[in-house]
This record gives C-alpha cells, structure tokens and sequence, in this order.
C-alpha cells in the first residue's frame, strides 16, 4: 500500500508536527519505552492520528532520530567550518556527552543501538552521524591534535560509552569525558 503524495492539510500538518515535537520530548525525557497512546495523550491527538502519519512506533522513532541527528551533524558541520580543526573534534564530542547526553535520552538509546536499531529506524542519519564525525577526526589528525589510530566507527563506540557514563553519573560524566578526549589525542 502505497500513501499519496497530496500535502497534507492545514490541520493535519499541525497534528503532524505537534506529535513530532511531543515525541521528541517525550523519547528525550524518558527514552524509547513510552507507549504511542500516552504520546498521543500529551499531544492532545487521538492514537489514531498518530497511526495516520506513522503506522508504527519505529516510523514514529525514526522520524524524530532523523530530525534530531539532523540537529547534531548540522552543529558538528558549523564546528568544521568554524576554522579550528585542532578543537572542533573535542568540542563536538563534548556536546554530544554534556549537552545531548544530558538532555536527550531518546537519542543516546538510539547512538547506542537500545530498542530500536538506528541502522535500521534511520539508516541515512547514521550515515551522515558518522560521516560528520569522520571528516571531524580527521581534520583533527590533519592538524596534529587526534591520534592518527582510531577511526569514526571507534570515536562514535567510545561516545556510547560516555553517555552510559552520563547516565550511570552525570556528575562525573565530564571528567571522563575530558579524560576520553585526551585519550584521543596524540602521543607524546
């Protein structure tokens, strides 16, 4: 079955979007567990609506993973264009641990492979996840301040690993944080 390609209407496009934002909020808040009826509850929308736009919860979760990483490779691409690629690699990790980390719960679940596998929910915001992140890397190495042996792939599994650290402890989550990226750099 096959959906029309017609916009949507007025009403229907606000009730689309109103989910979306309730969604984000609610993965954000309390991870990937909340059923669609209650994030159709506090959407002010019937369940049925929200089946209407998104037949299932993983279509529902992938349109707010796309949104959301979109967010991220955007801040780590203004990062690279900044014109310090001797820092824009640790500043972005940093964001991802403190600020997403902190606040986003749904996408550390989604980083981390919990509930509902990125690769396949959002495979094109993967992708661009760990493009981002590898033209980060490796303008660092370029200009001398990331070790030249790790590549994306390890860069994103370490961030998996201190975002458990920001749930675990969030208070000691930057000093890990700051004694990961200085694992990344160089050695002396």
């Amino acid at each position: 079955m096959t959906r029309s390609a017609r916009p949507l209407r007025a009403d229907a496009a606000r009730n689309r979007a109103r989910v979306l934002e309730v969604a984000y909020e609610t993965f954000a808040a309390e991870g990937l567990s909340v059923p669609i009826d209650e994030i159709a509850r506090r959407a002010g929308v019937g369940a049925g609506t929200i089946y209407r736009h998104f037949p299932t919860k993983e279509e529902l979760f992938s349109a707010v993973i796309r949104d959301r990483m979109q967010h991220v490779v955007d801040d780590g691409y203004a990062l690279l264009e900044a014109g310090d690629p001797g820092t824009a690699l640790f500043t972005f990790l940093r964001s991802i641990v403190l600020q997403w980390g902190a606040t986003d719960r749904g996408l550390v679940e989604a980083l981390a492979g919990f509930d509902i596998d990125i690769q396949q929910a959002a495979p094109e915001s993967e992708e661009a996840f760990l493009t981002v992140l590898g033209e980060l890397l490796r303008a660092a190495q370029q200009a001398g301040t990331a070790r030249q042996d790790v590549g994306a792939r390890e860069v994103k599994a370490i961030l998996v690993g201190c975002q458990a650290m920001q749930s675990y402890n969030s208070e000691l989550a930057e000093r890990v944080t700051d004694v990961v990226v200085d694992g990344l750099r160089p050695r002396r």
